[in-house]
């Protein structure tokens, strides 16, 4: 391989926001300069969204390699493009940008193109023009098994143009808080020291109910019959017409004692959530890998998660935790008596978790993709 090569990496956002592709772009960004600088070769990452500033100390990549347009959408595209002809390899983080990456091959056949697939914005129908530009694409990047076969039978991508990527933890995630850190958040919202928390952080909108929060509550009812100090905290920022409907079902539910809504919690405060809960649950239907269910094993807790889409790469077909049928409160139910009878022995195996989701198999992997092989099995 030619170690002077020139990649681009394009984005929408890597630190102007907090969500799991954010997360994602930043990791991917660290992995690819690290590689850069081994190979001695250029690296250049343009986002369209992130301010300039906004890269400014970031721990993940130096500042010098980055450029931010602040929502000027045209420089980006011809900043881009410019530098995408010049490239050997241009890799979008997301379908949106599938444009830029057309308007490089168009002029530079031969620039290798690889787009990042992550889940829902790529399952569906992605209208006629994105459809028209996606056979430019070299190499499809999903970042699970669930999204690599919808990218083939909605798409009719063949295999050989799929490579899977999973997603990895942060390699700057701390390590757990101590007890005290712990005791903090548990008197924010009143629980009691013999409380046992049920744990899901997502955002919550009316117009995507889809993580399964819903089912839990539903599934609450009869596991409160035998544990009757659960709580349930739903951590996320929510819309009011969702924050009703679940105030509305818990009182329903004679749950109003037992479920709580924390509202937006900081990035650099959920490492203590995530420290003083007892279970994750998030039996979602529309994950495309779920970096939130790593995470939280990653702090210890057990995980339950839905059977339907990309969160069995993230627990390994079971390996790693519970997957259970997202419409089904019975299973729910059962899953979570199982773990909270069995609480001290539930625990994720984390040297499994480390040896699938570290940083350093990302980059692994990563350079298995960028250097035209396989990548490690994912599942």
């Amino acid at each position: 391989m030619n170690n002077s090569k020139k990649i681009v990496f394009l984005t929408l956002k890597v630190f102007a926001a907090t969500g799991g592709i954010e997360k994602v772009c930043r990791v991917a960004g660290k992995a690819l300069y690290e590689r850069a600088v081994v190979n001695k070769s250029k690296l250049l990452i343009n986002s369209m969204y992130d301010q300039q500033c906004d890269a400014d100390e970031n721990k993940y990549f130096p500042s010098e390699i980055f450029s931010g347009f602040g929502e000027a959408k045209i420089s980006f595209i011809l900043s881009s493009v410019r530098a995408g002809i010049l490239a050997d390899t241009v890799i979008m983080s997301h379908i949106n940008l599938l444009l830029v990456g057309w308007l490089i091959k168009l002029i530079n056949p031969k620039v290798k193109l690889i787009l990042f697939a992550h889940g829902i914005e790529i399952w569906g129908s992605v209208g006629f023009k994105k459809k028209h530009m996606l056979p430019c694409i070299d190499v499809f990047v999903p970042v699970s098994n669930f999204t690599a076969k919808k990218i083939m039978d909605v798409h009719h991508v063949h295999e050989d143009k799929i490579k899977v990527l999973n997603n990895c933890l942060d390699p700057f995630m701390p390590l757990g808080k101590e007890f005290s850190d712990k005791a903090v958040v548990r008197e924010k919202y009143g629980f009691k020291k013999e409380d046992i928390i049920l744990f899901t952080l997502s955002r919550l909108s009316s117009k995507e109910r889809y993580k399964g929060y819903d089912k839990v509550l539903e599934a609450l009812v009869k596991v409160k019959q035998q544990f009757s100090n659960v709580k349930y905290l739903i951590a996320g920022s929510y819309d009011i017409e969702e924050k009703r409907y679940i105030d509305e079902m818990s009182k329903k539910l004679h749950l109003e004692d037992a479920v709580i809504l924390s509202g937006f919690v900081p990035e650099e405060d959920l490492v203590a959530y995530f420290s003083m809960a007892d279970i994750y649950v998030m039996p979602s239907m529309k994950e495309g890998f779920g970096i939130v269910f790593i995470e939280a094993m990653f702090y210890g807790l057990p995980v339950i998660a839905g059977n339907k889409d990309g969160s069995v790469d993230a627990l390994r077909n079971g390996e790693l935790g519970t997957l259970v049928d997202p419409l089904d409160v019975d299973a729910i139910e059962k899953s979570l008596l199982s773990l909270l009878y069995n609480l001290e022995t539930s625990a994720p195996d984390k040297a499994v978790l480390l040896h699938h989701f570290s940083f350093t198999q990302y980059k692994r992997n990563l350079e298995r993709i960028l250097n035209g092989t396989k990548p490690a099995s994912a599942n």
